[in-house]
């Protein structure tokens, strides 16, 4: 950065469409690895993902997530940007504060609309306060302060940033906004060559275990594919769509994404994804989605038309371990929630988030409550660690 650059005055603007910002100039700051033509370290915050979501009114009107991005700019060169919106609900989040909205309604608050930086209905860790390389420090205070300017001069209860860094948290903290921690479970590839050796890891128990189940799903008397870039095909989604609108019917009453995200999808994501469908009879009978960063693969959506044994073991979890040693990446992050996972080799993990709060007596209480979650978020961390399937180094332990 020049020494005229640092003269010239920061603003931060609101755009209500991401259509108002060009794609070159928000990967910029989303996405700078990829100018190498490589994948994203996160394919969540490109243009191409949010925009997708906002085409197909996956946000936007009648949604409850109502687009408000934000670019922080040094006179006409944008240095950061921010995924921001306001929200009517707090669905589609994965960090709940339903609790705090009506221990704050309780005491004759209003606590929607809020803020949220965020990426909507999509628990994956990631930057959240998205800065041009160089510009970083100046970037991420300007976009943290507008927002939570924007929130206090509007007379919104709370601005929340939900999955930002570890990193992320900590300056925010420092800030002095309310830092949370809660777990998720990820899967971590400690150099594995081949499934079988992410097997030899661990215990003899779960090995056993785990070659069972997979046995089984594999026997469901079908093929399982997987499909990515021109692989990918219109008649997948048409499959997909009905699996997503089971599960999002069971999960949250209506499904959160529009079956125009699917189109969208294939028009401009299917280089970020790798579809796992089974096929038995000459018909797709359930399906997982993934999608796929420079170095971690995150498994989002499954569902299915018919129950087979262990099937949604092999295709949300085994599958995605397969992939990621096949394509040499870090690891696998298997969405929210779920200690189920646990004993097919994912691991409890501290995600994190950031909230400012307009009434300083919450803020208080919350922070109180934060406090004691932390602590209990890391013994149940400890815990569930401690019992995770791999082999110990006492080998009476590993059976």
């Amino acid at each position: 950065m020049d020494d005229s650059a640092q003269e010239r005055t920061l603003t931060i603007s609101m755009h209500p469409s991401l259509a108002a910002i060009p794609a070159e100039v928000w990967d910029a700051c989303a996405c700078p690895e990829a100018a190498d033509s490589g994948p994203p370290d996160d394919p969540f915050t490109t243009h191409r993902f949010l925009s997708a979501l906002e085409r197909s009114g996956s946000v936007g009107t009648g949604s409850g997530w109502d687009p408000r991005y934000l670019t922080a700019e040094i006179g006409d060169e944008v240095i950061g940007v921010a995924p921001l919106y306001v929200k009517s609900h707090s669905q589609g989040e994965y960090i709940f504060d339903h609790n705090w909205a009506h221990a704050y309604e309780r005491a004759g608050g209003r606590y929607y609309p809020k803020l949220q930086i965020a990426v909507p209905f999509t628990p994956a860790t990631g930057r959240r306060l998205l800065a041009r390389p160089g510009f970083e420090a100046e970037a991420e205070a300007a976009l943290l302060q507008g927002a939570v300017q924007l929130a206090s001069e509007n007379g919104l209860s709370s601005l929340h940033i939900t999955f930002c860094t570890e990193e992320e948290a900590r300056r925010g903290a420092e800030r002095g906004l309310l830092s949370r921690v809660t777990q998720q479970f990820h899967w971590l590839n400690q150099g594995y060559g081949s499934f079988d050796d992410f097997l030899a890891s661990l215990s003899s128990r779960k090995r056993k275990n785990i070659r069972k189940e997979r046995a089984q799903a594999q026997g469901f008397g079908g093929t399982i594919h997987r499909l990515s870039g021109d692989d990918l095909k219109p008649e997948h989604w048409d499959a997909f769509w009905t699996f997503y609108q089971d599960t999002g019917a069971r999960k949250w009453g209506t499904p959160y994404l529009t079956r125009a995200f699917f189109d969208a999808a294939q028009e401009t994501l299917r280089d970020d994804m790798v579809l796992v469908l089974a096929e038995r009879d000459g018909r797709y009978v359930a399906g997982a989605l993934n999608f796929a960063g420079r170095d971690v693969l995150y498994g989002r959506y499954w569902g299915c038309t018919e129950h087979h044994p262990c099937l949604h073991f092999e295709l949300c979890y085994y599958q995605a371990i397969d992939i990621a040693i096949e394509r040499g990446l870090a690891r696998v992050e298997a969405g929210a929630q779920g200690e189920h996972k646990l004993a097919r080799g994912y691991l409890p993990t501290e995600t994190h988030s950031l909230h400012w709060i307009a009434d300083s007596g919450f803020s208080d209480a919350v922070a109180n409550y934060l406090s004691a979650e932390r602590r209990a978020i890391a013994e149940d961390i400890e815990v569930l660690t401690a019992y995770g399937p791999f082999r110990k180094a006492n080998p009476e332990e590993q059976e």
